[in-house]
């Protein structure tokens, strides 16, 4: 791994894992996938990301006042807290999004830690500038932050063992991934990132 990078997971949430509020098939699956590349990143001392959800109880995101969604990720809630059996290390660097009633924030670089510092600001005063995307979900978060790292000019490689979708319509994650790699993302798995193993 070159170019100063950064793992970024996203939205890794009880209420998005299986039987949640807004359960991602196979979102548990992914789990110890993600837990490697924990382990990995921790071993070479780079920034570990996390991304959340972090809704307050109205918001135009949730169907009841107009959005698409069920309640989920509300604020403080059990189901916005990160998934059991996820090993983020203590030094784990937290960013929020959705907090904002009018605005849906599916990609984490609208998110901000609670320095209040934007993704996006604090991704440059680090100089991180390669961003390997796990999480969920693919066909949404995972989506629209991959886009949204690749129109900022960083280099942006999806972890496709570590990504699950919600699949509104069949076949919604497949259609993220070609867009993703269509835009410019890279593809990768655990195996070319720990190749001894």
């Amino acid at each position: 791994m070159a170019n100063n990078p950064a793992l970024l997971i996203v939205d890794m949430q009880k209420d998005f894992s299986p039987g949640g509020a807004l359960g991602v098939a196979g979102g548990d699956e992914i789990i110890p996938v993600i837990n490697c590349y924990i382990g990995l990143f921790m071993e070479r001392r780079l920034p570990i990301i996390a991304s959340r959800d972090w809704h307050p109880a109205r918001t135009k995101h949730f169907r009841e006042f107009g959005g698409i969604w069920p309640a989920h990720c509300v604020q403080g809630s059990d189901g916005a807290m990160f998934s059991e059996g996820l090993l983020l290390p203590p030094e784990t660097l937290v960013f929020s999004k959705g907090m904002d009633p009018e605005m849906d924030d599916y990609s984490a670089f609208n998110a901000r830690n609670d320095r209040g510092t934007p993704l996006p600001e604090f991704l440059i005063e680090e100089d991180i500038q390669h961003l390997y995307i796990c999480g969920v979900a693919t066909d949404h978060c995972v989506l629209q932050t991959a886009l949204e790292g690749v129109r900022r000019g960083f280099a942006v490689s999806v972890l496709v063992d570590a990504v699950r979708g919600v699949e509104l319509k069949t076949g919604d994650s497949e259609r993220a991934l070609d867009a993703m790699e269509s835009a410019g993302a890279a593809f990768t798995h655990l195996g070319e990132l720990r190749p001894d193993d």
